[in-house]
């Protein structure tokens, strides 16, 4: 490799760190902030549940993580900016929290389930939140 290959490949790479730095860490805030409101529209407290070994509560909290992750993580690589990885972010989001409250209301008794270590509604839950999230970042990238 010449030296203007490397001087090229290392300017590139100055100019386009600080971006990666504030896009990465913009989209761990939004997840954080996904995780944080999640955990307070659930009836179930998760990490409670969770530090006392509950499969079920782990299978459907991992899950959600993931159905957030995702297509954060779509909506950053399809942005151009700052701003669109909020706004769009946001909006991805929203749909995966109402996810979860749409099938707890379809399934009623969900939150108990969970709380009772049911790893079969769990499991649905988390295909659910899963299959969302897909479609969600799918929607996202356009």
């Amino acid at each position: 490799m010449g030296k203007i290959e490397l001087d090229g490949a290392l300017q590139s790479f100055l100019n386009g760190f600080p971006y990666l730095v504030t896009h990465f860490g913009a989209t761990l805030v939004m997840l954080a902030l996904g995780a944080f409101i999640y955990v307070r529209v659930t009836p179930h407290d998760e990490m409670k549940l969770i530090r006392e070994g509950n499969q079920a509560a782990a299978i459907s909290f991992g899950a959600a993580l993931l159905g957030l992750a995702i297509p954060l993580s779509v909506s950053m690589a399809n942005s151009v900016n700052l701003f669109d990885i909020v706004i769009w972010g946001l909006v991805t989001l929203a749909i995966q929290i109402l996810t979860f409250r749409v099938i707890d209301a379809w399934l009623k008794d969900l939150s108990e389930r969970i709380e009772n270590g049911e790893t079969a509604a769990a499991i649905f839950l988390a295909s659910v939140k899963l299959s969302v999230a897909a479609v969600n970042a799918a929607a996202v990238s356009g």
